[in-house]
């Protein structure tokens, strides 16, 4: 099993009346993408913060390769990247000058600053934009050239807080492809968003975080698991199913719910290789089939269930 490099024990933090994280507890295993899930508000960037050691806690500690990480580990801080919500930038520098900075902020100098800063921006795809202000680029390339910054001193473990915020799909998907990129390299990622395609897309492990409280903490597949209906499938008739079909279905084996509108239709189900023998049996039936589709459940699905409330809310 791989080692633990990344743990949090009970961490706690309070603003005046309001306790903003209560008791997290989390790890990150050597070359694992964790993702921090839970909607605005729920305290991820408080406990970004934490981890990174630029917030101290009140309570509990956090811990990189068994070194205390807080404000005042300097040594311990600098085997982290951090790539913040807010962008870090100077604007009024070219991408190359950027990135020149920040590496002489992290102690390098010379032919590794050069050679470094050339990797980082062949891996964030801005070759050809290394002398263009930072000013005149888009979103999205901005946001490349955050998380390039971030890996210019080659960190142990790079912290993403919410790094598509305000960029168009297209920019999101190249983000993505970098860190892709990274998870093949065998990069240890913490990656925080309110956006669940996100996290399903990237995440070996999910923390999912509410109001300051950790709701579960598991693998993907474990957290299906958790609810009762694991797929459905969506389907629209010519007609609409005669009350007695439609109370037998309700009454199958594996079907969790029957929820439907005119003549369309969605089964939950249990087992997603259910829907192949329900679509047998309607024809059986005498149904035609206008069209069909099946999905599985969702991060969304999963969230609703374990708080009452959508994700984005």
């Amino acid at each position: 099993m791989p080692d633990v490099l990344l743990s949090a024990s009970n961490l706690v933090k309070s603003y005046g009346e309001r306790r903003a994280v209560d008791g997290v507890s989390l790890r990150v295993l050597a070359g694992q993408t964790l993702g921090l899930l839970g909607p605005n508000g729920a305290g991820k960037s408080t406990t970004v913060g934490m981890l990174c050691g630029l917030v101290r806690p009140d309570a509990g500690e956090v811990l990189l390769a068994g070194e205390p990480i807080n404000p005042d580990a300097m040594r311990a801080k600098g085997r982290i990247g951090l790539v913040p919500q807010d962008l870090a930038l100077y604007e009024d520098l070219p991408a190359l000058e950027n990135l020149r900075l920040f590496g002489a902020l992290y102690g390098l100098a010379g032919t590794l600053l050069a050679e470094r800063c050339k990797a980082a921006l062949a891996l964030a795809n801005l070759e050809d934009r290394a002398r263009d202000k930072v000013a005149t680029f888009s979103g999205g390339m901005k946001r490349r050239l955050n998380i390039a910054c971030a890996l210019l001193h080659e960190p142990q473990l790079l912290i993403l807080d919410e790094p598509t915020v305000g960029v168009d799909p297209q920019s999101r998907n190249a983000i993505f492809d970098t860190l892709e990129q990274l998870k093949r390299e065998g990069r240890s990622l913490v990656y925080t968003s309110h956006y669940m395609e996100e996290v399903e897309r990237l995440a070996d492990h999910i923390v999912i975080i509410d109001h300051g409280k950790v709701l579960a903490d598991e693998s993907p597949a474990a957290l299906r698991e958790r609810l009762p209906a694991q797929a459905a499938l969506r389907f629209e008739l010519r007609e609409p199913l005669k009350e007695e079909h439609l109370e037998r279905l309700r009454g199958e084996a594996g079907v969790a719910g029957i929820s439907a509108n005119g003549t369309a239709y969605e089964v939950r189900l249990a087992d997603p290789d259910d829907a192949v023998s329900l679509l047998a049996w309607l024809e059986k039936n005498g149904y035609r089939i206008h069209h069909f589709a099946t999905a599985r459940a969702s991060l969304e699905d999963i969230f609703l269930n374990l708080t009452g409330r959508s994700l984005r809310d």
